[in-house]
């Protein structure tokens, strides 16, 4: 294949993958301000907070993947946009708190101020606090083609991955590791547990509301795990190589703060080769699927080669 051919293969995809994400985007964005409630009275200001950083932007990666794994096993988005909107609060909660003075004290998000230097510290705890709140009431809800039994194990599911055996644990071992000596041990317990849980669980929650067997589910789990790890080493590799104007957030804290990251232990360029082969383990983990897999794929590949 020429140079000129594989270049053309390369934009092709970019642009289908751009366009698949704008048009879920929008589809995500649609029914969260559906969900999330409106601005009214007391409880006005609390209401603004959470849909401050909630609508700041973003490409929905988690939720989308929610909606692409339903869709690989042959299931339909629009049975997990509940769930799938939910894991988005979840995620938007810990980004409030990340950048806390007293976690990571970043004073830009997307782009835009973080929550805390609008808000105030006390409310966006609570902004964190409700979206963390609302995303288990939605879940809680349910729909009419979901069963009961399916409902409790994906909340079940989410609950570990958000939780002290998951995310928080991440978070209270990256805050712990800031300017310690780490090994690539704790550095995996780190990146496991802060990322990579909740992509997974966004995989295999949109996997299991669609009703996918075993087999497809343990194939969709690995891809999870691979495509978790992929995108939080290459936000590593970001915080060093981009710019405040493309991240839309400060960089070079991780090294400002000290953080056990991949390149700090093995170097940037082993990091990006560990990124790449990540993508392409996951990719190998789901060949057994057809064309309706394909926007996993191209997302696993969008994780190696993202800017921003």
């Amino acid at each position: 294949m020429s140079g000129r051919l594989k270049k053309r293969m390369g934009e092709n995809r970019k642009m289908l993958l751009e366009e698949y994400l704008e048009t879920k985007k929008r589809i995500v964005d649609r029914a969260l301000e559906e969900y999330l409630p409106k601005k009214d009275g007391f409880s006005s200001e609390i209401s603004e907070s959470m849909r401050y950083t909630l609508f700041a932007g973003g490409k929905r990666i988690r939720p989308v993947l929610c909606m692409a794994s339903a869709e690989a096993v042959g299931g339909s988005a629009d049975s997990v946009l509940p769930v799938a909107c939910a894991i988005e609060m979840i995620h938007t909660y810990s980004l409030i708190h990340d950048d806390l003075p007293s976690m990571d004290n970043d004073d830009y998000r997307r782009g835009k101020p973080s929550n805390h230097k609008v808000f105030g510290e006390g409310v966006a705890v609570l902004a964190g606090d409700a979206l963390l709140t609302e995303a288990f009431c939605l879940m809680s809800r349910g729909t009419p083609e979901v069963s009961s039994k399916k409902t409790l194990a994906v909340l079940h599911e989410i609950s570990t991955a958000a939780g002290f055996r998951g995310m928080i644990g991440g978070q209270v071992a990256d805050l712990k590791a800031e300017g310690e000596k780490v090994d690539m041990e704790m550095v995996n317990y780190i990146h496991t547990h802060k990322t990579e849980m909740l992509i997974t669980v966004s995989v295999r929650a949109g996997a299991l509301i669609a009703g996918a067997g075993e087999d497809d589910l343990n194939a969709l789990s690995e891809y999870g795990k691979k495509t978790g790890l992929a995108f939080q080493i290459a936000d590593d590799i970001l915080d060093i190589e981009s710019s405040r104007e493309v991240l839309g957030k400060d960089v070079g804290s991780d090294e400002g703060l000290g953080k056990a990251t991949y390149p700090a232990l093995i170097g940037l360029e082993e990091s990006k080769d560990r990124t790449r082969k990540l993508v392409e383990d996951a990719l190998s983990n789901i060949s057994r699927f057809d064309e309706k897999a394909e926007p996993l794929r191209m997302i696993a590949r969008f994780i190696a080669e993202r800017k921003s």
